[in-house]
């Protein structure tokens, strides 16, 4: 057998991985009293003991170095009513945060309301893998809103899932 795509250009790459249906996550924290923060798509709980999780940044971030010096991050689990604020917490200018209600911890952990799970969170190991950096992110808090479902990103689109 021979797999017909042998030419692993980006775009080839982009829409192979784009078949993977994946969660969306807000990682935020507070700044000098005002909210930083971005949206990912690659992120996966990694270990129960030690409670770790994992999300994927583009080496060219350039909101990932404000929060890596953070003391505290808090990760959202997007829900399924959050079309909006996973396009504007992807986009590289304006306003991420526009429109939507935000709770901080005084640790400066920032949440999004009607997020499936808050993670509270601070940097356990952070690990070059190429054109990213994979941050494991140790838990110490959460909660839990199973009544709301996610946001699900799949072929480049939002989605909810359905019954």
């Amino acid at each position: 057998m021979t797999l017909t795509h042998t030419d692993l250009d980006q775009a080839t790459l982009r829409q192979a991985y784009g078949q993977f249906p994946s969660g969306v996550v807000a990682v935020a924290a507070e700044i000098d009293g005002v909210p930083v923060g971005l949206a990912a798509s690659s992120f996966v709980a990694v270990s129960i003991e030690p409670p770790l999780v994992a999300v994927c940044i583009q080496n060219t971030s350039t909101t990932w170095p404000k929060l890596e010096g953070v003391r505290s991050i808090g990760v959202s689990v997007l829900g399924e009513a959050h079309d909006d604020a996973a396009r504007t917490l992807a986009a590289k200018t304006g306003d991420r945060f526009a429109g939507l209600e935000l709770q901080t911890t005084e640790q400066g952990a920032v949440f999004i309301s009607g997020a499936t799970a808050w993670l509270d969170t601070t940097i356990d190991q952070q690990v070059p893998a190429g054109d990213h950096l994979i941050v494991l992110l140790r838990i110490h808090s959460l909660e839990v809103q199973s009544e709301i479902d996610p946001i699900i990103f799949h072929g480049s689109k939002f989605r909810r899932l359905q019954a």
